[in-house]
């Protein structure tokens, strides 16, 4: 078998050609190895120009004058036994309750918050304690919705109980709250715009979207609930002012500046 060998010019052809396309493929990759840093620059670009916020948090408050009364009534009796004490009680709770129906409170206005039943002890001279009787207690919430009429009932209510209760205290209420608590939000987006307005202003923006927006818990003010005073059980009715309802709502907002 013949075996040929390439010449010396067709090895130097060959040479040749391959260093060329080694220049070429190197041209190629040149490039794409300058252009990477170009796209980092422009990630980085991006990050730059993302656009400034401001945080702010709005107030609002709403007030209306209340439809609602609710009353706090306790009875208690105190008697040597537990059963004794316990009748006792249930009879002075009964005339309450026939004092208030009649008063036109409907039942599903009438709860009863808590019962009780506790010895009552007594201290000798020599410092020793026994058990000397039983007091149980009752108390009642009650709603009045004719506001007109709360003076009257709580009136009705002392003379019902003589010495056996008392009236602990009035707090007066809107029935539906919803209305006042939107007017409160409204108010309060209102001021948390504003502000971020106003801080857009100072430092040389316009304001943009909104970004975020949170809402606390509504807060209903003291104004509107107190004590009432005891009442002499020849007094018909009681003057009460029963002021105003305020409603309190606070929002957090986020704003882009642009």
């Amino acid at each position: 078998m013949t075996i040929r060998r390439p010449s010396a010019a067709r090895t130097a052809r060959l040479l040749a050609a391959t260093a060329v396309l080694g220049g070429l493929l190197a041209g190629t990759a040149a490039p794409a190895l300058a252009a990477a840093p170009g796209r980092t620059a422009l990630r980085t670009s991006a990050r730059e120009t993302t656009p400034a916020t401001v945080t702010v948090t709005g107030n609002g408050r709403a007030s209306a004058a209340p439809d609602l009364a609710i009353l706090s009534v306790g009875v208690e009796a105190t008697r040597p036994t537990a059963k004794e004490a316990m009748a006792a009680q249930s009879t002075a709770a009964e005339a309450v309750l026939d004092v208030l129906h009649r008063q036109g409170i409907a039942d599903r206005d009438i709860r009863t918050d808590s019962l009780s039943l506790a010895p009552v002890y007594t201290q000798n001279k020599d410092g020793d304690s026994k058990v000397t009787g039983y007091q149980a207690g009752q108390s009642f919430s009650v709603k009045v919705r004719d506001l007109g009429r709360t003076g009257q009932v709580i009136g009705a209510v002392n003379d019902a109980k003589k010495d056996a209760g008392r009236i602990n205290g009035v707090v007066f209420d809107v029935a539906d709250p919803s209305a006042l608590r939107a007017k409160a939000r409204e108010a309060a987006y209102q001021d948390a715009y504003d502000k971020a307005a106003q801080h857009a202003r100072l430092s040389g923006h316009r304001l943009g979207r909104l970004v975020s927006l949170s809402e606390g818990e509504s807060v209903r003010p003291g104004p509107g609930a107190g004590a009432a005073p005891e009442v002499s059980a020849d007094e018909p009715t009681v003057p009460l002012a029963p002021g105003e309802i305020e409603e309190q709502v606070t929002v957090s907002a986020v704003y882009e500046l642009i």
